[in-house]
């Protein structure tokens, strides 16, 4: 796991074992990091009573609940940013109503396929799923009032780029809210190289006060922390992709790792 190219073929492959039933869930969600199937300490946020929630589109993969803070209001066009099968856009369409529209991205094409098959069973008409990106969003320009994501951005490479991409597709006096996995401290080397855990949402995210940064350099303003939660990496599982002394460097420099839920206007 090295260029950007290699880091995004690692998530589509794990990502689409996912939707085709394959693979276990990733360390985004609640089971498994990677083909892991140790349990982190991680209390995803219970889609279970919310309107609109669809079984079949939830698949663990979230580390938040974005629509929590949000503010999306009826009539709103969201865009979720990494919609995988729809979990969140199928959520956010109740909130928005008839007369608002939700658009899903996704560079997984089983990813898509999936969520195509969900939005059948939704019956909603105000719903699109697209196949993009998240460094290059195929969107116009000042098309969203609210941008959504869960648990995606760490994922991407270029994350500089696609926190450029969000501020332009979202419409002056809009806003985003966003769910992400974040570090206190420093990662360390041979964590950052793990490719399984890249694609499990760890050694591809950026310590706190980068992210934000990085969001601030978008040119967001009121960027707001709303929640943020402990992840917990027991030293059984670190064990399968890090050295002895790589497991002691982690504890030694790493002060946690963290799902936040962040949110900024443009």
């Amino acid at each position: 796991m090295n260029t950007p190219d290699e880091i995004k073929k690692t998530v589509k492959d794990k990502y689409a074992k996912i939707a085709e039933g394959s693979s276990n869930q990733s360390c985004c969600g609640t089971s498994s990091c990677s083909t892991d199937s140790e349990v982190f300490n991680i209390v995803l946020d219970d889609y279970k009573n919310l309107d609109g929630y669809l079984p079949d589109a939830d698949l663990g993969l979230g580390c938040g609940l974005p629509t929590e803070f949000a503010g999306i209001e009826k009539g709103d066009t969201v865009i979720d940013l990494g919609s995988g099968a729809g979990n969140d856009v199928f959520v956010a369409r109740i909130e928005t109503g008839e007369e608002g529209k939700v658009i899903g991205i996704d560079m997984t094409a089983e990813m898509i396929e999936k969520a195509e098959k969900n939005k059948a069973k939704s019956g909603f008409t105000n719903v699109e799923f697209k196949l993009g990106e998240l460094e290059n969003i195929p969107v116009e320009d000042n098309t969203a009032d609210v941008v959504i994501s869960n648990c995606v951005l760490n994922l991407v490479p270029d994350k500089k780029r696609a926190f450029s991409e969000m501020y332009r597709i979202i419409k002056p006096g809009g806003h985003f809210c966003v769910s992400d996995i974040v570090i206190h401290g420093e990662i360390t080397e041979e964590l950052r190289e793990s490719a399984a855990l890249y694609a499990g949402c760890i050694s591809g995210a950026l310590k706190e006060e980068e992210y934000l940064a990085d969001i601030a350099e978008a040119g967001f303003t009121n960027v707001e922390i709303k929640k943020s939660k402990q992840i917990f990496l027991p030293a059984s599982m670190l064990s399968k992709y890090l050295s002895a002394a790589g497991i002691k460097d982690y504890y030694e420099n790493m002060k946690g790792v963290y799902s936040i839920t962040v949110t900024g206007v443009k």
